[in-house]
């Protein structure tokens, strides 16, 4: 395979950011991208990617060929620019949430069937940290033994002056859990080997007045349980915009990741805790990689699924739309 040809729609996330910048690193070339007017993030996109082109409209994105489109637009259009994306023969990386109902998700699936293409969704909160990747590993090398719980804690800044009204429409960004707590859902499957879960708490609540900034939700399979609580609550004083953590409890011992921030301990991002039977040890594993980019190109020249499992994707939002359901019910 040559080089990949990579272009973007839709900058309404900085999302955008790390997924092109991921494939650029890889010497994968982007041949355009189109946004809908001039989102917040236009200006910082453009500065970090000079030499990336503007097109007019979705059909110039299209039409330029690319092996694959990244999709940051407002989460309610992601699923039908990912469609127009596989009909003409592309594969696609979405940004979360790869879409905001059932339907759209339905309608996604068919597409996928009917066209082959693949649908993948960078869950960044895992794919784009680095002592995610070493907890995998040990987790695989059975460090802790069986996985049976995760904890997945996703707190946010809010910066409310510099978000657009379609963050505050659960119609348009489909809710808090839909959005950030698919993170965690991704992550509770990925780490206990469930394909399938039972949600057996969802509450999305609005504390602060305006919106939905506090979720929480509780998971139950055959293979483990889990308990997720996202908000938008991150104090200021915080050096970064959320202090995510994730705890994988096992039959044998604990992981703790600290991804951003350790507060009051070491500098730096990526702090992994672990403890078992002859360990008990922080470990720095921010040089564990990011394997999820390069996995990816490599499905897309083989039609493989080692990045992610399609069927994983499926689930992960099915998961978060349903618990959004019941959460607004």
């Amino acid at each position: 395979m040559s080089k990949l040809k990579v272009a973007v729609l839709g900058i309404d996330h900085r999302h955008a950011f790390g997924m092109l910048g991921n494939m650029l690193d890889l010497r994968a070339e982007c041949v355009g991208w189109w946004t809908d007017g001039a989102p917040e993030p236009l200006d910082g996109f453009v500065k970090r990617f000079p030499d990336a082109t503007r097109m007019p409209t979705v059909d110039a994105v299209l039409e330029a060929e690319p092996d694959l489109v990244i999709i940051a637009s407002i989460p309610c259009d992601r699923a039908a620019l990912a469609i127009r994306a596989m009909e003409a023969g592309i594969d696609v990386m979405t940004d979360k949430p790869g879409c905001t109902t059932l339907a759209q998700l339905d309608a996604i699936k068919d597409c996928v069937a009917r066209t082959g293409r693949i649908w993948s969704v960078d869950f960044s909160e895992r794919f784009e940290v680095p002592c995610v990747t070493r907890a995998a590993e040990l987790v695989q090398a059975g460090a802790i033994g069986r996985v049976v719980q995760t904890v997945g804690l996703g707190p946010h800044r809010l910066n409310r002056a510099t978000r657009p009204d379609w963050f505050f429409d659960p119609a348009r960004n489909g809710g808090i859990l839909t959005d950030i707590a698919s993170h965690q859902i991704d992550q509770f499957l990925y780490f206990t080997g469930a394909t399938d879960a039972e949600v057996t708490l969802a509450n999305a609540t609005s504390i602060g007045g305006d919106f939905q900034d506090f979720g929480e939700i509780a998971l139950r399979a055959p293979e483990g349980h889990g308990y997720i609580r996202v908000d938008w609550f991150t104090p200021d004083a915080l050096p970064t915009w959320g202090d995510g953590r994730l705890t994988i409890l096992g039959t044998e011992g604990t992981i703790e990741l600290r991804k951003y921030v350790d507060v009051g301990g070491a500098q730096g991002t990526d702090h992994l805790l672990l403890t078992n039977g002859t360990r008990c040890e922080k470990i720095d594993a921010s040089d564990a990689g990011l394997p999820y980019f390069s996995r990816l190109v490599a499905d897309i020249r083989d039609r493989s699924e080692t990045a992610m499992p399609q069927a994983h994707a499926f689930k992960v939002m099915e998961l978060a739309l349903r618990a959004q359901q019941m959460a607004d019910a």
